[in-house]
């Protein structure tokens, strides 16, 4: 266990660090926010023709209402925990490698229902909205991310076991 927490932590020092650089921040984390925000859109326009994105915003044409995805609100913090998880626990690099892939998408998966809501919680309600985007999504993302390494602990000790 205390092998584990060292890496665990060493490993979150080590990616928070590296997301936090510049060069990282304009030709990775920047861009695939963007795309966080042009997926929703896609997702949103065959129920509701006015949504545009310019970036990282989200905005509905009719009422000008929009939203900005910033850092902390892309699920990439949230993924480096996961990741740093992963690979803390010991277990065979292809299986990290699919916890850490599976894992990204069902993290993302929650991001873009959470970017979503949002979106339309801050038109009908900006008290809702910011209770929600600061306090709900938030616990919400984290318990995907610890539901996501529970079962990746669950199949690498099914696999651990003999049967």
């Amino acid at each position: 266990m205390a092998r584990f927490l060292v890496i665990f932590l060493a490993l979150l020092a080590v990616l928070f660090t590296v997301e936090m650089l510049e060069p990282v921040q304009r030709h990775l984390v920047q861009p695939f926010t963007a795309s966080l925000a042009d997926i929703s859109a896609a997702l949103i326009m065959p129920f509701d023709e006015q949504v545009t994105t310019s970036g990282r915003v989200l905005r509905h044409t009719g009422n000008h209402f929009a939203v900005s995805i910033e850092a902390g609100c892309n699920g990439v913090e949230a993924a480096i925990v996961l990741i740093a998880a992963v690979i803390a626990f010991p277990a065979r690099w292809l299986q990290k490698l699919g916890a850490i892939a599976i894992g990204f998408l069902a993290i993302q998966v929650m991001n873009i229902l959470r970017i979503i809501s949002l979106f339309y919680l801050g038109m009908w309600n900006t008290e809702v909205f910011t209770w929600t985007h600061l306090y709900l999504w938030p616990v919400l993302i984290m318990l995907d991310v610890l539901v996501v390494f529970l079962l990746y602990l669950r199949v690498v000790n099914r696999e651990a076991v003999p049967a």
